[in-house]
C-alpha cells in the first residue's frame, strides 16, 4: 500500500497531537510545570494539528509545506531551549515571567508566605530526562521527523 499525501498528513498531525498531549500529560498527570520556552514549543504543533484537519480534508501540497514549516520552527525552538537548558547560551529575558506574571496581583503576606503562591519555572533547569536528553531535546527531534513526514506529503502527487 503507497501513502498518500492525505495519508501523510494525517500522520503528521496524529504526531503533533501525541507530543501536545503528552505535554499535557507530563504536567495536568506528572505535575511538571512549563517554563516560557516549553510553552512557545506547544504553539507549533496546535498550528500542525489545524493544518492537518485542513489537509486530510484538501490535501494540497502548500498545506504540507506548511506543516513541514511549523515543525522546522518548533525545532528551532527546541534547539534554542535546549542550548538554554544546558548553559550553551542565555535565555529570553522572558523565562519564568508567565508564572511571575501573577506576582503583582499578591498581598504582601502572600509574597513572604513561603508554603504556597506561583511557582516560578526556569527554562535553564531542565524538569525531565531520558537517555540524557530533556524534553525540549526530544521534542526538537520529534519534529525534525515530523517535518520529514511533512516534507514527503508535499512532494507526493496528490
Amino acid at each position: 500500500m503507497t501513502l498518500t499525501r492525505r495519508h501523510l498528513i494525517a500522520i503528521a498531525g496524529a504526531g503533533s497531537l501525541a507530543l501536545f498531549l503528552g505535554a499535557l500529560a507530563f504536567e495536568y498527570i506528572g505535575g511538571l510545570l512549563p517554563c516560557a520556552m516549553c510553552l512557545w514549543q506547544r504553539w507549533p504543533h496546535r498550528i500542525a494539528i489545524g493544518l492537518a484537519l485542513v489537509g486530510v480534508m484538501v490535501p494540497n501540497a502548500i498545506i504540507a509545506w506548511l506543516g513541514a514549516l511549523s515543525m522546522v520552527v518548533n525545532a528551532g525552538i527546541s534547539l534554542l531551549h535546549t542550548g538554554v537548558e544546558r548553559a550553551w547560551w542565555q535565555g529570553p529575558q522572558v523565562c519564568g515571567a508567565s508564572a511571575a506574571q501573577d506576582l503583582g496581583s499578591l498581598s504582601v503576606d502572600e509574597l513572604f508566605d513561603t508554603t504556597s503562591g506561583p511557582q516560578l519555572v526556569l527554562c535553564n533547569e531542565a524538569a525531565w530526562t531520558f537517555a540524557g536528553l530533556s524534553m525540549a531535546s526530544w521534542n526538537g527531534i520529534f519534529c525534525l521527523i515530523l517535518a520529514a513526514i511533512w516534507i514527503m506529503a508535499a512532494r507526493r502527487p496528490a
